[in-house]
């Protein structure tokens, strides 16, 4: 591959658009249907990376990210960029001042789990429509011909569609954020941001025996007696049967050669699976999505 690509979860307009300009503005920028189809684009040399949602503030995981990565199409992750996130009511112009009669509410599913109470309050009797991102439901009502509907989007999808922002801000809780994981098949190389690093991450995934009565608190164990801070832990079926998980565990540090490695011998030792996800940098954009007043 001559030139770096960046695949992303379209189409143009999304979140994670501007996450993928923001951290690679100087690099082509391609745009996928699914979350899963950037990652096959990776996987078959479509794109140098992809750039996924992996973690919103208010909805938590995107499971889909993690349960593709890890069960269909692995991959190291290689960067992650944390930004605010703050979702609109958008509607076609002509419907601008008559947003309260919406019939229909398109967005994603986390977008309209993150404006519930507005829904509630403000649009009780609208119906909801869950599409594969905000983006694509703003592009589905500017090409609606009749009917009355809105969609949750962003500022950006707004003008790329051109759309009128019928009610700026509407997620329920401000402190709003979602992150965003840089996948790629080999390290980051030469295809590094173009920004100042801020903290770093390494991601384990943890898999306890069967037959080992206690094993998680002495998995949180290794990490505490090494005075290793742990930022996030959570469980995901293994897909193998009622009961079997796997941990994905957030360590924020940078892998080294002493304290990460020490851990993962001892809980070895223990009988557990560890497999390191990724080591990588963590990047902050704090008005990326923030509208202009």
């Amino acid at each position: 591959m001559t030139n770096h690509t960046v695949a992303f979860l379209g189409p143009k307009g999304s979140f994670t658009e501007a996450a993928a300009r923001a951290i690679y503005p100087n690099e082509t920028h391609i745009p996928f249907r699914t979350i899963p189809d950037c990652m096959d684009a990776v996987k078959e040399d479509k794109a140098e990376c992809a750039v996924v949602p992996l973690e919103n503030a208010i909805e938590g995981s995107v499971n889909i990210t993690l349960d593709y990565l890890i069960h269909h199409q692995r991959m190291a992750m290689v960067a992650e960029v944390t930004a605010p996130i703050h979702q609109n009511l958008l509607v076609k112009k002509e419907h601008a001042s008559l947003w309260k009669e919406i019939k229909t509410v398109y967005s994603h599913p986390q977008a309209i789990a993150q404006c519930h109470q507005f829904l509630r309050e403000y649009l009780p009797n609208a119906n909801i429509e869950y599409m594969s991102s905000t983006a694509e439901a703003a592009r589905f009502i500017s090409e609606m011909q009749e009917g009355k509907a809105g969609a949750i989007g962003n500022i950006i999808s707004a003008k790329e569609y051109n759309l009128e922002i019928a009610r700026s801000n509407i997620n329920d809780y401000e402190n709003n954020q979602t992150r965003f994981i840089v996948l790629r098949k080999g390290s980051l190389e030469d295809f590094n941001p173009d920004c100042s690093t801020v903290t770093h991450k390494t991601t384990l995934m943890i898999t306890l025996p069967s037959d080992f009565s206690g094993a998680l608190h002495q998995v949180l164990s290794a990490f505490a007696w090494r005075k290793i801070n742990l930022s996030k832990i959570e469980s995901r079926p293994m897909k193998t049967g009622l009961g079997n998980y796997f941990f994905i565990i957030d360590v924020d540090m940078k892998m080294d050669d002493v304290l990460i490695p020490g851990v993962q011998e001892e809980l070895k030792a223990l009988g557990c699976g560890i497999e390191v996800l990724g080591s990588y940098p963590c990047y902050q954009w704090e008005s990326l999505f923030t509208i202009k007043k």
